[in-house]
């Protein structure tokens, strides 16, 4: 499994830390040259690789840490996403409901991202947040996922293990997902929220 995180900014780094301190793999892209940030790649791990667009798309299970105003131009990247897992980290706040046909903002990139299986995640945490090691207080902080795909939110879910953080699944994207999403100009119930679990 191959695995890339697009947009490098405080959330994209946040999460490419998670992977450095499990020593998974993930490549990192943004609409610049790989040469431009490859400094602050190396100084977060060596498992850290800058790639062009092109070349990180190519993972199996693809990161969207960007602004979501830039979603659609991630999509054009490739001619189908079919096959691929993508996770949504985007946050759509300000952005009337109509613009995006009425639905909740993670349909509007599953349609963007056609043939994926998205899965909406690790976007209610403020990067700061993610940033941190998530073994806290000897339990793991919380990580939301919903998704109406069994098959990637078990994926991810496990991947989210690995990263060590505990993942919680919330089920469908227009029933559990609300909770992690914005809406206008007001936030899902569960964003904000660090919390810990126990074992």
């Amino acid at each position: 499994m191959s695995y890339a995180i697009i947009g490098f900014g405080n959330i994209g780094k946040a999460l490419a830390k998670a992977f450095a301190r499990s020593g998974i793999e993930v490549s990192v892209a943004t609409t610049r040259d790989p040469e431009s940030f490859a400094a602050a790649a190396a100084a977060i791990g060596k498992t850290i690789i800058p790639k062009t667009l092109a070349e990180a798309v190519k993972a199996d299970t693809v990161f969207l840490a960007v602004r979501f105003e830039s979603l659609p131009n991630v999509a054009k990247a490739l001619p189908t996403w079919q096959g691929k897992t993508i996770v949504d980290v985007s946050n759509a706040y300000g952005l009337p409901p109509e613009d995006l046909g009425g639905q909740p903002s993670s349909r509007f990139v599953a349609q963007a991202f056609g043939g994926a299986k998205l899965v909406k995640g690790f976007n209610h945490l403020v990067a700061a947040t993610l940033d941190q090691d998530p073994a806290v207080h000897g339990g793991r902080r919380v990580v939301f996922l919903a998704s109406d795909d069994d098959v990637a939110v078990a994926e991810i879910g496990t991947l989210a293990e690995k990263l060590g953080f505990a993942p919680i699944k919330l089920g469908g994207l227009s029933e559990g997902g609300l909770l992690v999403q914005a809406r206008g100009k007001s936030w899902g119930q569960l964003i904000f929220k660090d919390l810990v679990k126990f074992d």
